[in-house]
């Protein structure tokens, strides 16, 4: 793939249609990510109906005990902690792929959801051995407190590794996220391997991923953390933008690459380990949301930020109802949803890009 060739324009020269498509683009998101709120606040095996529950609010009256906590307690939460989830590994995906100047970059390739994978199964499994006044201290959350340290200690182990000089290689980062992801995998399985029944359903569950357990004190623990990720996010547009030229292209035209990647890998991993702490793994939205939206409305990080925020939330919010609703009242892991979807999509992109890519 040339990078050259898909570079966009770094300034007010892009072309005037493509800017007007992706801002319509943004436009057609956001009233579907609402369209998809209403219908997710609406599903579910409990029968309960969203409609007559915003008549009576409408009306003034109260709702009935049930549909508040169905409502109120179990829905809203869980639709809030979908939005943030979606968007977190949307973006961080989009990012890495600018990072990584290729499209099979997603927010697993740097070993972030590795790290953070291994912490949530050492906080199952060995969970019972820590003192107990510090069980009783994190209370429910120590298997999203354990993988959100470990997705951090990731982060500055490999760019503890990669960086020399105060340069720090993405190449280099790349290979040491691959190894840490194997030893992680070997360590893994060797707890899994000492879990009793209860521990490997537990672990079974959290690493398919899920948005099962959302709690308003999950919502508001990962909520600004995210934010501030999403937020952050918008001002390495044009970074990535000249980044796709090369860094040495970059850094001649006033990008400060050293601090870009930075600040990138930072974000990654603020949005990634976090989303991964409160949902468990969820895969393939970090690489399916981007280059659909560069499929769309081209490779411009100034427009494909912020559609990849929108558009991870609404594939999150969909896969969640169909994990509820397709074998109600059981439900499946949502990993398994969008691994149907994104599995094949990668297997598509590879064919697509197998002779710049050397198949």
């Amino acid at each position: 793939m040339s990078a050259a060739a898909d570079a966009p324009a770094l300034s007010g020269t892009a072309p005037t249609d493509r800017r007007r498509e992706a801002r319509r683009l943004t436009l057609w998101l956001a009233l579907l990510l609402l369209v998809t709120s209403l219908l997710s606040l609406g599903a579910g095996a409990a029968d309960t109906s969203l409609r007559a529950a915003l008549a009576d609010l409408a009306a003034g009256r109260a709702l009935a005990p049930v549909d508040r906590i169905v409502l109120l307690d179990i829905r809203l939460p869980r639709l809030a902690e979908g939005i943030l989830v979606g968007a977190a590994l949307a973006v961080s995906g989009a990012i890495m792929q600018g990072l990584f100047r290729n499209p099979l970059a997603d927010p697993g390739i740097i070993g972030v959801s590795a790290g953070a994978g291994f912490a949530a199964i050492c906080a199952i499994v060995l969970g019972g051995l820590l003192p107990l006044a510090l069980r009783e201290a994190v209370g429910g959350h120590l298997v999203a407190l354990a993988a959100f340290l470990g997705s951090w200690a990731t982060t500055l182990l490999l760019y503890r590794v990669s960086t020399q000089h105060g340069q720090t290689s993405v190449a280099t980062m790349l290979l040491a996220g691959i190894a840490i992801g194997a030893l992680t995998g070997a360590l893994s399985g060797i707890l899994i391997y000492m879990a009793d029944d209860s521990q490997l359903r537990d672990l079974t569950f959290w690493g398919m991923g899920s948005l099962a357990g959302a709690t308003w004190a999950k919502v508001f623990a990962a909520a600004p953390l995210i934010l501030l990720a999403l937020i952050a996010a918008p001002f390495l547009a044009r970074g990535l933008n000249g980044l796709a030229l090369g860094e040495a292209a970059a850094a001649h035209i006033g990008v400060p690459v050293q601090r870009l990647k930075r600040i990138a890998i930072l974000t990654v991993a603020g949005a990634t380990g976090t989303a991964v702490a409160v949902s468990g793994g969820i895969g393939f939205v970090g690489i399916v949301v981007p280059h659909l939206l560069r499929l769309a409305t081209g490779p411009d990080h100034r427009a494909l930020l912020p559609n990849s925020a929108l558009l991870g939330a609404v594939l999150l919010l969909a896969a969640d109802m169909v994990a509820r609703t397709i074998v109600a009242p059981a439900e499946l892991p949502i990993g398994i949803v969008t691994a149907l979807l994104g599995a094949p999509f990668f297997l598509w992109i590879l064919l697509r890009r197998r002779h710049a890519i050397g198949f």
